[in-house]
């Protein structure tokens, strides 16, 4: 049995990970506890999450003496420990900081226990600080997903024999004939997923392509392709693929995950349809388009800004407003000629509820009825966030996630543990969930914002200094 010990940040980001340990010891220090009674109160995820977790103790105290361990799952045991307050450290960590009395615990319990002692935390500096004294640290994996490169993208580029080509809009093609060539030529037959964008190319003229998507044994051609939504037209395979995904209607397709980097237009592309079935064209698809952008530095304490939700939430939602001053007035000579009567078109459009904006915590507990739901900047949320977002879809309601993992503001999150990998890794394969990664040859947002992403968001290559 090995001995678990659990740093409050993992708590607050996954409160479920009291159960993640099976037959282990999980350890809980005392300290841990006084974090967890100074949050209880706080606003939003943290302050939920550390109510949740102080509720499932309460229900394990029942059941026995905590100090001396009560059984969880089947095998498990869960301790709080308050021993171990006079084990010295180093002079530089003092044992008045709250990380050091959980190596004070870790340390200790290693001198007690023959059973291996390991610290589980989010924070990389504990950790470092673990192994300078010789104590095993690890991340907390069991929310994580593969590394960036082996994630899923929502698409593929395979060859279809020529006899098919000819009837593909028509009759589709099946899955089962079309290949990949491996780096000696040789055929390769990849493995398909549900609802997997696809270039199609023949494989007796590089000049014959077709844009496709995968449906049971079949692929199908695009029913969108030539749908213009709010006056915006594709200018890209990924903006293809993007506009099916969002114009398909909510009850074939109400989850769509969308990751990339900035420029490919994600947020812009997303409120053009919302605006082409809720404004343009109403369909009565759907009542509204409501948009939540989650910010990292002051969401959960959003509500000690001054004013009220919109006033407290205007600062998250500018990128949105500067979206929407280029949709509503599609004229790029004309639109800032009169900026008073672009910013009247704009707050019409707020003031007659077609478009509402939210703090992402203010939608927890809601049920979201036949509801056009942008989320923006998904990575900087948890995975525990965006199941309470998904869960929150009524009826008729469409839900488009949209983030790029190489962005993420929020400690203790990466590419591996944010929300929107998360939701990507786990939706996977979901007929109900349609999803697309931008290539970054697809930025068009300016010249110059491709150059850049060229230039400065490539990895640096190792360099041998002499």
């Amino acid at each position: 049995m090995k001995n678990y010990v659990i740093d409050t940040n993992v708590l607050i980001q996954a409160p479920n990970a009291l159960w993640a340990f099976q037959e282990n010891r999980i350890v809980i220090p005392l300290v841990v506890v006084e974090e967890l009674d100074h949050l209880k109160k706080a606003e939003g995820e943290k302050g939920a999450n550390a109510r949740k977790v102080i509720r499932c103790l309460e229900q394990l105290r029942h059941q026995g003496d905590l100090l001396k361990g009560v059984r969880i799952g089947q095998e498990g045991i869960l301790q709080i420990e308050k021993n171990f307050v006079y084990v010295e450290l180093s002079e530089e960590l003092p044992d008045d900081r709250a990380d050091n009395r959980i190596l004070q615990v870790c340390v200790g319990m290693r001198e007690k226990e023959k059973d291996p002692v390991i610290l589980v935390t989010k924070d990389l500096l504990l950790r470092l600080k673990a192994q300078l004294l010789g104590i095993q640290a690890e991340d907390f994996e069991a929310e994580q997903v593969e590394e960036q490169k082996l994630q899923y993208t929502g698409r593929d580029e395979v060859f279809v024999p020529e006899e098919y080509f000819k009837d593909f809009k028509k009759k589709g093609i099946p899955v089962a004939v079309v290949y990949k060539a491996d780096e000696q030529g040789e055929k390769v037959y990849p493995e398909l997923t549900e609802n997997q964008f696809l270039i199609l190319r023949s494989d007796q003229s590089e000049k014959k392509s077709q844009l496709g998507r995968v449906e049971g044994e079949m692929i199908r051609k695009l029913v969108y392709r030539k749908a213009e939504p709010y006056g915006i037209r594709p200018r890209n395979a990924g903006q293809y693929f993007f506009q099916e995904a969002l114009m398909q209607p909510a009850e074939k397709a109400p989850l769509v995950i969308v990751k990339g980097m900035a420029g490919t237009s994600k947020t812009f592309y997303s409120l053009a349809v919302g605006l082409e079935k809720v404004l343009n064209h109403p369909s009565g698809e759907y009542r509204r388009i409501l948009i939540c952008r989650p910010n990292a530095q002051f969401d959960d304490d959003i509500g000690f800004l001054p004013g009220d939700e919109q006033e407290k939430i205007s600062p998250l939602m500018r990128p949105i407003m500067d979206n929407l001053e280029q949709l509503i007035d599609s004229n790029e000579e004309e639109r800032y000629k009169d900026e008073n009567e672009l910013k009247g078109k704009i707050e019409e459009i707020f003031e007659r509820g077609l478009i509402q904006a939210e703090a992402l915590n203010f939608i927890r507990g809601r049920s979201l009825i036949q509801t056009y739901l942008i989320i923006d900047e998904v990575q900087n949320t948890t995975p525990n966030q965006i199941k309470g977002i998904i869960t929150r879809a009524g009826k008729n309601t469409k839900i488009i996630l949209l983030g790029d993992p190489n962005q993420i503001d929020r400690p203790f999150l990466d590419e591996r543990t944010n929300g929107l990998s998360y939701a990507a890794e786990h939706m996977k394969g979901s007929s109900l969930c349609w999803q697309i990664t931008m290539s970054p040859e697809e930025c068009e947002r300016s010249e110059l914002a491709m150059d850049a992403i060229q230039r400065l968001e490539k990895r640096t290559e190792k360099k041998e200094y002499r």
